[in-house]
C-alpha cells in the first residue's frame, strides 16, 4: 500500500506563497500525480495534475499562479503556489493514481487570510 505525506501547508497572507510537498513510500514513477482541495462545504476539487512524463493540467481558477512539479528519483509531487487568494483556503491532498488504485494523503490546510 502505497502511503502519501503532504507538508508545507500553513498560514499566509492574500499574495503570498507556499510550497506544498508530497513524499511517497515508494516509486510513483508510473502513477499520475496529482493535488486536489477540498474547502468547508464544497465538495473535493482538482487543482492540478502531472503525468508520468511531466505533462501538467491545471484548474482555470489556478493557472498562471501554481506549479505542479514531480522528482521521480525522490519520489515526491510538489506544488509551488504563487498569489494566494483567500479562495485558495481549502484542505490541499496530494494524489497518485494508477491504472487501477487511487492513493491519497491525509491533506494539509492552507489558511489565506486577506
Amino acid at each position: 500500500q502505497l502511503q502519501l505525506v503532504e507538508s508545507g501547508g500553513g498560514l499566509v497572507q492574500a499574495g503570498g506563497s507556499l510550497r506544498l510537498s508530497c513524499a511517497a513510500s515508494g516509486s510513483i514513477s508510473s502513477l499520475f500525480g496529482g493535488w486536489y482541495r477540498q474547502a468547508p462545504g464544497k465538495q473535493r476539487e482538482l487543482v492540478a495534475n502531472i503525468t508520468p512524463r511531466g505533462m501538467t493540467n491545471y484548474a482555470d481558477s489556478v493557472k498562471g499562479r501554481f506549479t505542479i512539479s514531480r522528482d521521480n528519483a525522490k519520489n515526491t509531487v510538489s506544488l509551488q503556489m504563487n498569489s494566494l487568494k483567500p479562495e485558495d483556503t481549502a484542505v490541499y491532498y496530494c494524489n497518485a493514481q494508477g491504472t487501477l488504485y487511487s492513493y491519497w494523503g491525509q491533506g494539509t490546510q492552507v489558511f489565506v487570510s486577506s
